[in-house]
This record gives C-alpha cells, structure tokens and sequence, in this order.
C-alpha cells in the first residue's frame, strides 16, 4: 500500500516537473511570430478604409485610453501597467517591430476576434468597424513611451495605496 502511495507520488512529481512554462526560445520565437503573422491572423489583404487624419487618430487615441489603455497602456507601452509583464506571454510593446509588421487588416481582425491563449479578448460586437480602425491609425502613430502617464486606474490605485500605508503608519 505504502509502496504503491510512493510510486504514484514520484510519477505525479516527474509529470508536474516536466510541465514547467518556460520562456520560448528564439527559434520557438520566430516560428510563433511566422505563424502568426503569415497563417493565422486573418485580414492581411483588407485594407483600412479610414484615413489616419489628425481628426481620426485623436477618435482612436480616445477609444484606445477608453477600451485598450488597461493593459497597454495610454501610450502602447504598458506604462504604469502593473501586471503587463506578468502575464503570459507578456502584453507586447504596439510600437515593437512585431506588432508594427502586421497589416492593418490584421491588427484590425486581431481586435475584432482576440488571440488565443493570450489575454487579449475579441471586441466584436463591442467596437464599431468604424472604431477599431481609428485604433489602428491610433496604433501607426502611437505616442513616445511615458509621455500620456498611466491610466487612471493606476494611478489613483497607487494614490489609495500610498494613503493606506500612510493611515497604517500613524496608528504604530
């Protein structure tokens, strides 16, 4: 009996050992960003029927601070996004060679059906057509890193925060 508790104990820790996530390689890397770009986002032949005004890219700045600036930040860059970095695969930098590379089509379609396992959700039905590629102009011109600060949300957390701590150290 004691053996066999053993047995199943030592096999289930060998299972659990080898699941480790670890980060991609660089060849794993390439391979996910050919697939991706090449096979699976859809949309590469659509072209955006907004024109990237002054007017438009300020519409889809507003929608991005409203809609996206939760996990990417106001500028793109996840700044003063706490969590960015924790998730998994990490929210990608949208001014990266990466992100930058995808057609509009496909950041559009990105938008309207999301990306699995990842984090980011589908905005069909949520986002107008119209909404979502006044977010791409917004993406082809984002600002530099830092200059928009943080979202909101952030910063009046971090404000509470600060308070807390502040009222904890007056009742020592």
């Amino acid at each position: 009996m004691n053996t066999t508790r053993i047995t199943i104990l030592i096999a289930c820790a060998l299972i659990f050992s080898g699941c480790r996530v670890s980060k991609p390689g660089a060849i794993e890397s390439e391979m996910a960003k050919g697939v991706k770009h090449k096979i699976t986002v859809g949309g590469k032949n659509t072209p955006n029927p907004i024109p990237a005004t002054p007017e438009n890219i300020k519409d889809g700045q507003e929608h991005f601070g409203h809609h996206c600036g939760i996990c990417h930040g106001l500028d793109g860059e996840a700044t003063g996004v706490p969590f960015a970095q924790k998730m998994s695969p990490p929210i990608p930098s949208l001014s990266s060679a990466d992100v930058q590379e995808y057609k509009d089509g496909q950041l559009k379609w990105i938008m309207e059906n999301g990306i699995n396992p990842s984090g980011m959700p589908s905005w069909k039905g949520i986002l107008s057509d119209e909404e979502m590629w006044k977010l791409v102009n917004f993406m082809r011109h984002l600002p530099p890193k830092g200059s928009l600060g943080i979202p909101k949300v952030y910063k009046d957390e971090q404000e509470e925060h600060q308070h807390m701590h502040m009222h904890d150290k007056d009742a020592e």
